[in-house]
């Protein structure tokens, strides 16, 4: 009997060996596996960020562009014009990619960068449809809310 039951401590010893095994087994491929699932979603959580990077970029882009193309305009306005004019038809084009661009920054920055954008909209919209006094610069007069958007969206971009 004394050899029976050195048998059964033996298969018990053996099988808390393998029950023992099997947790720590499971618990080092749960760990691995959180671990893993962290850093995928890191990984993807940084590839959303750079793509939203990306795509303000482009749009801040776009914006100085049209913004380019109306002050453009603006150094170009007669005195007097007519809906039928090329002047008219070309800036009418512009200043409502202007508008939309202007728009695209409201939905896609904070509200910091909207209010400078909006603001050098404004100036400009006003430079291109009813001008400016006798004797004042288009340049100066859109300098100042021009850079405070440019100044703004650097920083939002970090």
């Amino acid at each position: 009997m004394t050899t029976m039951s050195g048998q059964v401590w033996l298969s018990l010893t053996s099988l808390g060996g393998v029950v023992l095994g099997g947790i720590l087994s499971y618990l080092v491929q749960h760990r691995t596996q959180l671990s893993a699932e962290r850093a995928e979603q890191q990984r993807q959580q940084n590839a959303l960020s750079e793509a939203r990077r990306a795509e303000r970029l482009a749009l801040l882009e776009r914006f100085i562009e049209v913004s380019a193309e109306a002050e453009r305009t603006a150094y170009s306005r007669p005195s007097e014009w007519e809906d039928t004019d090329a002047w008219y038809v070309t800036t009418r084009d512009v200043t409502y990619r202007f508008w939309v661009a202007d728009r695209l920054i409201r939905i896609q920055f904070p509200p910091p960068v909207y209010d400078a954008a909006h603001a050098h909209f404004l100036d400009l919209n006003r430079a291109v449809w009813e001008g400016l006094p006798d004797g004042e610069s288009v340049r100066d007069y859109l300098e100042g809310n021009r850079s405070a958007f440019l100044d703004t969206a650097r920083a939002a971009m970090g």
